[in-house]
């Protein structure tokens, strides 16, 4: 968008929509209260396509308050909001062919196996692939004849992965997908997703307050504080440290990668929670 597009689409989603080239998804002005509770005061994000987003925040900062926005559950009060190219609340059919979503708990009613929502949720998607959801089924090793209310909350959770990639979606939503695993759950759930999580077709962005989440399987962190985005770049920017000068210096080369192992994790951490502590 030139200039006089990005002024206009502050004011109206609709441009923004409509430009020749929209964002994946591109937050601009954000504001939402409820009742006298601003939750979110001005916020402005837009993500890198291909890579996945942590939106790093504590309970309550407004990160699941963000993506029912997203989907077109809620209303902004202010400012525009661009999904996967459309305008959740004025093209909801088309944003739901686009993108897919993860909630912090499965919505498949109690009886359905996987089997079951599979073949329920093929019909409402014209790019669904039966082929991959077979795939993923098979590769992260979910049971398909178990009813969602007898599987374990890793299951469900690995469940609703698959249903939401199956379609090949533009946009991946996930709301707090790992809270409540206890920790080797998680540890299993986290090895056998980060693979479809990272694969670089999809831009990702997850809602999270989990660090240890966050530095497994972002390439870039957003946190968000007091209603806006407090900081935002690069994992490696976000943990990098100041220099002399004042200067940001990112961790990059031999150092990100170190990262991938026990210790490195360990470390980000530690340095994760500083940043957030920094916006309080």
């Amino acid at each position: 968008m030139n200039a006089n597009q990005t002024a206009l689409a502050d004011r109206d989603p609709v441009v923004a929509c409509n430009s020749a080239a929209p964002p994946v998804f591109a937050a601009r002005g954000l504001a939402m209260r409820f009742g006298k509770r601003r939750v979110l005061d001005g916020l402005d994000l837009e993500l890198v396509p291909g890579q996945v987003t942590a939106l790093l925040g504590e309970n309550g900062a407004g990160k699941s308050t963000l993506i029912k926005l997203a989907l077109g559950v809620l209303k902004a009060d202010q400012g525009s909001l661009v999904v996967a190219g459309c305008c959740p609340l004025r093209q909801p059919k088309l944003l739901r062919e686009r993108i897919g979503f993860v909630p912090d708990v499965p919505d498949a009613y109690p009886w359905m196996t996987v089997r079951d929502l599979l073949r329920f949720l093929a019909p409402h998607w014209p790019t669904w692939d039966a082929r991959l959801a077979e795939s993923l089924v098979a590769s992260l090793r979910i049971p398909t004849d178990t009813p969602f209310k007898s599987m374990s909350r890793g299951e469900g959770m690995k469940a609703m992965l698959a249903a939401a990639l199956a379609p090949r979606p533009a946009l991946l939503l996930l709301d707090e997908p790992f809270a409540g695993l206890d920790p080797l759950v998680r540890e299993e759930v986290l090895r056998s997703v980060i693979g479809e999580l990272r694969d670089g077709e999809r831009t990702v962005l997850v809602a999270t307050h989990d660090l240890d989440v966050v530095a497994r399987i972002a390439d870039r962190v957003a946190i968000l504080a007091h209603g806006k985005i407090a900081r935002h770049g690069t994992l490696g920017e976000v943990l990098g440290e100041k220099a002399a000068d004042g200067a940001v210096v990112a961790i990059e080369g031999d150092a990100a990668l170190a990262l991938d192992d026990g210790a490195g994790i360990g470390a980000a951490t530690f340095k994760l929670r500083d940043a957030l502590a920094a916006t309080r």
